[in-house]
């Protein structure tokens, strides 16, 4: 069948992006799902810092491919072998195809998928191969999703089940935003009631730090970010102080505010050197937690003997440590309570054609979480 969708073709364009056009909407054809894989209707898909860092080339990836990775959909179609999912299913993505198998998965860190990786990597579902094509050529899949396309193919193992009663645009959000950020605080720091931390960065899945921290009951919480109205978000979100990165020593800052420092700093920049300042920013036996995704070229430089002499930890976070298919909806189902407000983080909708504005707000700040409102929204 033919879908419209957004097509990068180069890494590394410069920006402004609306420009330099990194992305082209246009008509490409998406084969039948194979065995073990479904059509899915796009209903929502978010812009997000991962996609822009395939954009401008820190998170290189084989091109052509159809970008995004964070959206919700309905179920079109169904292949041979898919027995979890029906024709009008409504379901949320994982940037992970977990296989199950691969020790990871046996593990319990199915983030972590082996299988997954290298499919991702490759730029292939799952199963192997690619769906999307145009003139012949074949066109890859971005981390097994492919969101910005108006309708995609995806493995049966990238994909959640919800409840037909959850919004179903926003409920994108839950792919990685909410999944990544509050399973950073929740999963791999396991903060417990009382625990100090901090955020460095404020986009949607700092933000998302910020709500998994206020969720599990930490005290203080310290938002560091050098825009304003970030730091006034980050308190409406639960942030007891916030910290404008611009304004001296951060460091020095949280240690006043914690007496110390905090147990837990969460970076969510994508920068070597503010995951430094926030492993400063930790006090003795405390955590800096990483999840967000710096150029490969990029060194940490720490002092090493804080490593021991002050039992300093740094750990790293994909996809919030999760195990999608059970912390989707347990995620939803704190949303609905309202416990988690994930409408705060929704900036105004685009339309697909606006794709390439849409980063540029993103890389500028001025935008949280865009969703991409498609000309077809199903009922």
């Amino acid at each position: 069948m033919r879908t419209r969708a957004a097509v990068l073709y180069e890494c590394g364009k410069p920006a402004p992006y609306a420009l330099s056009s990194p992305l082209v909407v246009e008509d490409v054809e998406v084969d039948a799902p194979g065995a073990g894989e479904v059509l899915v209707e796009l209903a929502g898909a978010g812009l997000c810092h991962s996609d822009l860092s395939t954009i401008n080339g820190s998170r290189p990836r084989p091109t052509p491919m159809v970008l995004g990775h964070e959206a919700s959909g309905i179920v079109r179609e169904v292949g041979p072998g898919v027995a979890e999912f029906e024709v009008d299913d409504h379901v949320v993505f994982s940037f992970v195809p977990i296989c199950g198998r691969c020790l990871c998965c046996a593990s319990g860190r199915p983030a972590l998928c082996e299988a997954g990786a290298a499919s991702n990597t490759a730029g292939v579902l799952l199963g192997g191969g690619t769906r999307f094509h145009r003139g012949g050529a074949p066109i890859r899949h971005h981390l097994g999703v492919s969101a910005f396309s108006h309708h995609t193919v995806a493995a049966q193992e990238s994909l959640i089940k919800i409840d037909r009663s959850v919004p179903l645009q926003t409920a994108a959000l839950f792919g990685c935003a909410i999944l990544t950020g509050v399973g950073a605080v929740t999963n791999t720091a396991k903060v417990s009631p009382g625990q100090s931390a901090a955020v460095f960065g404020l986009g949607g899945v700092g933000l998302s730090a910020v709500m998994g921290a206020k969720l599990a009951g930490a005290f203080p919480i310290i938002a560091v970010d050098a825009l304003p109205e970030k730091l006034a978000l980050a308190r409406r979100l639960g942030a007891h102080h916030t910290i404008d990165a611009t304004s001296g020593d951060t460091a020095s800052m949280i240690a006043d505010l914690t007496r110390g420092g905090v147990e837990f700093a969460f970076e969510a920049v994508g920068s070597a050197a503010v995951l430094a300042i926030a492993y400063d920013s930790v006090r003795r036996g405390g955590t800096a937690v990483t999840v967000g995704l710096p150029h490969p070229d990029q060194r940490l430089s720490i002092q090493a003997v804080s490593l021991v002499g002050q039992e300093k930890c740094i750990r790293g976070s994909y996809m919030g440590s999760s195990v999608p298919r059970r912390d989707v909806p347990r995620l939803i189902a704190l949303a609905q309570a309202g416990s988690l407000p994930v409408d705060a983080l929704v900036s105004p909708s685009i339309r697909l054609e606006e794709v390439n504005v849409g980063f540029d707000r993103l890389a500028d700040g001025s935008a949280i979480r865009q969703l991409i409102q498609f000309d077809h929204p199903s009922p």
